[in-house]
């Protein structure tokens, strides 16, 4: 198996995407009120700043911000993972096997990578934002429910109409 070593930043900026294992599911949004659920209580224990995040069907991209002299972004997903699995199997729900006898929906591996500059994080929230229009699960940022943009907007920070519509809007950068 390969040592994947993770590039550590204290206090650093980070952009994630988290997969389900069976990329057909939708496990993510069937059950959206146990994943905030799971990311409250191990900030709670465990604080992070999350400052952009999308909920797919089968996958989520999130951008976040750890303490200062904090590096251990890997430790708070996997108790995000555990915990929402946890309370998954609480509610009954049938989880997929991984062929090791574990059940779990989600894939084994995770992709990040650390943010360096505000071009970067502008980048990457814009991104994150837009994604939902990119699988086409909308054609307008401001339809899809589960995604920080509406903070965004709420803040003033962005317009309810930010990147138009997939009709001719152009995607923004950061993939």
């Amino acid at each position: 198996m390969v040592d994947y070593r993770r590039y550590r930043v204290p206090g650093g900026t980070f952009f994630f995407t988290h997969m389900l294992a069976d990329r057909t599911a939708t496990m993510l949004v069937d059950h959206v009120g146990e994943l905030r659920a799971a990311m409250r209580v191990v900030r709670e224990r465990h604080p992070f700043s999350l400052l952009a995040i999308v909920i797919l069907p089968d996958h989520l991209h999130a951008v976040m911000r750890l303490p200062a002299g904090d590096d251990r972004y890997s430790m708070r997903w996997r108790l995000i993972k555990r915990e929402f699995t946890v309370r998954l199997r609480d509610k009954g729900v049938a989880l997929p096997s991984r062929g090791d006898g574990e059940r779990s929906p989600w894939a084994r591996r995770f992709w990040e990578s650390t943010l360096r500059d505000a071009d970067s994080l502008a980048r990457r929230i814009d991104y994150v934002h837009f994604n939902p229009v990119k699988h086409g699960y909308v054609t307008r940022v401001a339809a899809w429910p589960h995604s920080s943009f509406h903070a965004f907007v709420a803040r003033g920070v962005l317009p309810i109409d930010w990147a138009g519509g997939r009709e001719g809007a152009p995607a923004p950068s950061g993939d």
